[in-house]
């Protein structure tokens, strides 16, 4: 289990310089104007706020300065917007070293308490920004905005601008792919030169100057700028804040030429640190983020790492396919995914997650993480994309009159034999073996193929009967399900948030946007315990928690390719879970 942190770890981290946080722990005299006189620096990336703990918060910027050199800027944090009442203050010094960003550990706050913040270096002066500390003891409500998969030249950010514009919210929780790591005209690129988005730098990102570029173009977007400055993030990261698909030895985007993928990961959570406003826990320690935060006794928020720290390479269908039949070997397939040695956290996180679990007596249980724990099984023929839906529902309706037919069925009516009459022939021996595979996971990379540790979590929160909702980004849909494990006992709930500009499976699979409606209900018929998939709109979910129930409400936007935007009302969706009982129940208003 992690030790607290000290005192020491963080007068240690301040001497570090590079992703640590300075601390401060009351008022200290600030600079005059005439310190850095010569030195001039201006504040272009706004400022942010994030890891709130009951009596501290990390506050960030960074200074671009006309020339190389030690800046000294000074930072204050007070009660009122005119900083009449100053709270803490103080000065540091930043360099290139730290690629002139600015992180100060804020302490000696007061519980459940609104803070204003700014920064100042020679005669500038940031804005001001807003945060806010934890609840302590009862509280009756906490709202979060859960976001992820920001892809800059995919379009406009208009999902943060949505979430800037709401004013009662007590944190954001941003479950990665803060950025991408592709190179200029690659994944989701078709329209970045139109929208004055093309990535910087243009190839692909390997170094550390590669990632801090391109960290300070997405902190350029006036958007996320608005809603770092207004609300605490809460970070984890996902793949591609290093290369698609990571996990804990390498990547699919980590080719053979391009390096040592341990030098590129270092390079990548060294500009993670130094970019977004998340406290180290110990002196250069880049690796580790599980960390929980306590809302008062209503919400524990377990933050997790499911892609860097001991994630086992993910299994590949293309290894189980036998290429001269194309049939599956589903029996060394489960054997593999169901092995109990196969872990996605890791033997130390997952020993903290379950004593966090365990130990808790908040109201709910939040597990903040990254990829679907809900099981997403799926007929293996769409599984492997060897039939798409439609054309697996045709077959299977097919052979399903078919059978009656054969069976003499007297319900049959004229029209289904007509149907079947006219597209009868596409039942070939080859299309029946196709429907008579098992369904399987269909996505190898999230929980399903880590079926085992799945199983630990869902065990340990069924011991206690701990009101249990996992989140999740990643995909770039929407879904909610119910969280049973292998014996089909309820034991929580799953929300997972579509992408901020990120596109889904209606751009992978290259559906419609009429035919969206019936393929999302087509899956969600397909997939049991699958309640709510949304598989075109881009936005967010926020979640409300009482002590009696946890609402989510999936709000969307209608464009991302134009900064003139509206909600997209139509396709906005809540569900709301009880506590003592891990169902979804629609809300109808």
């Amino acid at each position: 289990m992690k030790r607290p942190v000290t005192r020491r770890d963080f007068l240690a981290m301040s001497a570090k310089g590079v992703g640590a946080a300075v601390v401060s722990y009351g008022l200290m005299g600030c600079s005059s104007d005439d310190d850095d006189k010569g030195i001039y620096a201006e504040f272009l990336h706004g400022l942010a706020s994030g890891d709130p703990s009951h009596d501290a918060v990390i506050i960030w910027t960074r200074v671009t300065p006309e020339v190389d050199g030690d800046i000294k800027v000074a930072w204050e944090v007070a009660t009122d917007a005119s900083f009449a009442q100053l709270v803490v203050s103080g000065d540091t010094i930043t360099n290139s070293d730290r690629d002139y960003t600015v992180k100060v550990d804020a302490m000696g706050l007061e519980a459940g308490t609104q803070y204003f913040y700014r920064f100042k270096t020679g005669n500038k002066t940031s804005q001001s920004g807003m945060t806010k500390t934890l609840p302590k003891g009862s509280i009756d409500s906490a709202k979060f905005a859960v976001l992820s998969c920001a892809n800059f030249p995919a379009g406009y950010f208009n999902v943060y601008e949505m979430a800037s514009r709401m004013d009662d919210l007590d944190a954001v929780i941003h479950l990665g792919d803060y950025i991408y790591e592709y190179a200029r005209g690659e994944y989701a690129s078709e329209r970045a030169a139109e929208l004055g988005r093309e990535v910087l730098p243009e190839g692909e990102l390997m170094s550390l100057d590669d990632y801090r570029t391109r960290y300070g173009q997405y902190r350029s977007d006036i958007s996320l700028q608005k809603l770092h400055g207004k609300t605490p993030f809460i970070n984890v990261w996902d793949d591609h804040e290093v290369a698609n698909d990571s996990w804990r030895e390498g990547a699919e985007n980590h080719n053979e030429g391009e390096g040592d993928f341990d030098a590129r990961k270092e390079a990548a959570l060294q500009a993670y640190f130094e970019w977004l406003p998340i406290r180290p826990w110990r002196e250069g320690n880049h690796e580790e983020i599980y960390r929980s935060f306590q809302f008062g006794d209503l919400v524990d928020l377990h933050m997790l790492d499911t892609r860097l720290l001991g994630r086992d390479k993910p299994l590949d269908y293309a290894e189980y396919i036998d290429p001269a039949t194309g049939g599956l070997d589903s029996t060394r397939f489960m054997a593999d995914v169901t092995d109990t040695n196969r872990t996605m956290l890791g033997q130390e996180q997952q020993a903290w997650l379950q004593t966090a679990l365990l130990t808790s007596t908040a109201t709910w249980q939040v597990l903040g993480q990254q990829v679907l724990m809900g099981k997403m099984m799926l007929p293996a023929a769409i599984a492997t994309q060897q039939l798409s839906i439609p054309e697996f529902g045709q077959l299977a309706a097919l052979a399903q009159f078919a059978a009656r037919k054969a069976a003499g069925d007297p319900t049959l009516t004229e029209d289904e034999l007509k149907y079947l009459s006219f597209y009868g022939h596409k039942l070939t021996p080859e299309a029946m073996a196709l429907l008579q595979l098992p369904s399987i996971p269909y996505n190898l990379d999230a929980w399903d193929g880590y079926a085992y540790e799945r199983e630990v979590i869902l065990a340990t929160a069924k011991s206690q009967a701990k009101n249990l909702v996992v989140i999740a980004g990643d995909t770039h849909n929407a879904w909610a399900n119910e969280l049973k494990d292998a014996a089909g006992d309820a034991v929580g709930v799953e929300f997972a948030t579509s992408s901020v500009s990120s596109p889904g499976l209606e751009y992978y699979l290259g559906i419609d946007a009429k035919d969206i409606p019936a393929t999302e209900a087509a899956i969600i018929d397909l997939v049991d315990n699958l309640a709510y998939a949304n598989l075109m709109n881009r936005g967010l979910m926020t979640l409300t928690f009482s002590h009696q129930e946890v609402r989510s409400d999936w709000r969307y936007v209608d464009t991302i390719y134009t900064r003139d935007f509206k909600e997209d009302i139509e396709r906005n969706f809540s569900m709301t879970t009880k506590a003592g009982t891990p169902s979804l129940s629609a809300v109808t208003e």
